[in-house]
């Protein structure tokens, strides 16, 4: 009822029907998962310091991602004479982890049964969030997985170890993460200005196994040069959060901080990454639709999204 048949089967445009991530099918019950890539929305943002709303970002960036979704046969890129994300790439949307605003552990065990679920799969996982504090979840998913070695793209450490008896907020995460014995190391970039984190806290950071690098650092580097800081053989979770780019790209954020990166900084790290290593799953967080009315933040973390695991499925390929 409602639908008009069409050669070759529904458009599908980007304009109608349910936006889910790229369009792509819809997996309810998570049991029956069969995939390449799964995402999940993770709309959390509970006791965010300064200003919230990063819980709306999983919708907008789901809502972006159908400007992508002209067909499924993969997108061609003519700089790299490669296309990306064919259909053989089995990606789904299995919608969002249940959230109780109000209660941080019962939602971070929510998103973490998401994840497992995921790897239960065999599929990559990619969570949108929701705020930092999201990744905290998702690396307690990857316990008896193998190591893993974490890529931070941010613009704030997150390396808090307890602020007011917080130490699952959106300032925690990284550290929380380096406390794990199968996270071998963090390679931390982008980050600059006055951070989350305390002289103290980057010492710490150091002494757990941080490699520290700011954005004219990375630039000065090249994207290679940043991706060489990674160990070689290392399986790497990638945690972005979209503040690490320059709010005059990205302003919907809870705490926007200029100097970023812009996008092409960001695009050709994560290609060297693919190229190099093993990528085990990915966050992106911190989209705060509201603080850019003209939608700009969403469409960018969309095409980031998309572009990188095109990278990944493109480089898997190759092998």
């Amino acid at each position: 009822m409602g639908t008009h048949a069409y050669e070759g089967g529904r458009l599908n445009l980007p304009f109608v029907g349910i936006s889910t991530f790229g369009k792509r099918p819809y997996v309810e019950d998570w049991a029956t998962l069969d995939a390449d890539v799964a995402i999940m929305g993770a709309p959390f943002d509970f006791g965010t310091q300064w200003r919230s709303g990063a819980r709306f970002g999983p919708r907008a960036v789901r809502e972006a991602s159908t400007l992508f979704s002209f067909g499924h046969a993969g997108a061609y890129d003519h700089e790299d004479d490669a296309t990306y994300l064919p259909a053989s790439v089995r990606m789904v949307d299995i919608g969002d982890a249940d959230i109780v605003h109000t209660d941080t552990e019962r939602s971070h065990a929510n998103i973490e049964q998401g994840v497992r679920a995921i790897l239960q799969a065999g599929a990559l996982p990619v969570v949108i969030g929701g705020d930092h504090s999201v990744n905290i979840p998702c690396i307690n998913a990857f316990d008896g997985q193998g190591d893993i070695h974490i890529l931070q793209i941010d613009a704030h450490l997150d390396f808090v170890d307890e602020r007011h008896g917080v130490r699952h907020g959106h300032g925690n995460p990284m550290r929380r993460a380096a406390e794990k014995d199968y996270v071998t190391g963090l390679t931390q970039v982008g980050i600059r200005n006055v951070s989350s984190t305390a002289r103290e806290g980057y010492e710490d950071a150091r002494n757990m196994g941080s490699d520290i690098l700011s954005v004219r650092q990375a630039r000065a580097l090249g994207p290679k040069g940043v991706i060489a800081h990674i160990p070689e053989g290392v399986r790497v979770y990638v945690t972005i959060d979209i503040d690490a780019f320059c709010p005059s790209i990205a302003p919907g954020t809870g705490t926007p901080s200029h100097g970023g990166f812009l996008y092409y900084d960001v695009l050709e790290m994560l290609q060297q990454l693919a190229q190099r290593h093993e990528v085990v799953g990915i966050d992106l967080v911190e989209v705060a639709p509201d603080y850019d009315p003209t939608g700009s933040t969403s469409i960018l973390a969309a095409q980031v999204l998309l572009n990188f695991l095109g990278f990944i499925f493109h480089a898997r390929a190759q092998t």
